[in-house]
């Protein structure tokens, strides 16, 4: 499948121009065994529904599924994919404020996210406070994997 295409912006104000609307889809990313047995390492999180692929074959999903958590990881890199700021030298996760975990994530499935923004708003320091909505869908399936409020900041 063709890669989407990055929406470049050339200062912040131009990206919080765009509030209410959906500004930008990431490319699509496939979730692997060892991405879920990695993550299962980094967190202590070693649930067989993640990690034990013969015992999850038996299991409610028919095989393993990625953490909750996992897909939620993903963020920085759907935004890396979907977007960039040609004038600002840095992004830091501010935090969240809403997530919903809507969809189980089959090993082997592929997600993307559709990035909406809700609220840009101007912080010290020359930067940008933003709120988005971030959509993560799961291939083939009308239900999100996952419905999350993202705070960036970004600066100039």
């Amino acid at each position: 499948m063709p890669r989407m295409t990055k929406k470049t912006f050339q200062t912040l104000q131009d990206l919080a121009a765009c509030v209410g609307q959906e500004v930008a889809v990431s490319d699509w990313i496939t979730i692997t065994q060892e991405q879920v047995n990695q993550f299962a390492e980094a967190t202590g999180d070693h649930q067989w529904i993640h990690v034990d692929v013969e015992r999850a074959k038996a299991g409610p999903f028919g095989g393993p599924i990625a953490h909750g958590f996992l897909t939620l990881s993903l963020l920085p890199r759907f935004f890396e994919t979907a977007l960039e700021v040609v004038e600002s030298r840095m992004g830091v996760n501010y935090g969240l404020n809403r997530v919903r975990f809507m969809s189980p994530v089959p090993v082997g499935k592929r997600l993307r996210a559709r990035m909406k923004l809700l609220t840009a708003e101007p912080i010290a320091d020359d930067g940008i406070q933003m709120t988005w909505e971030a959509t993560i869908e799961l291939e083939g399936v009308a239900k999100p994997a996952c419905v999350a409020e993202s705070v960036v900041r970004r600066y100039r």
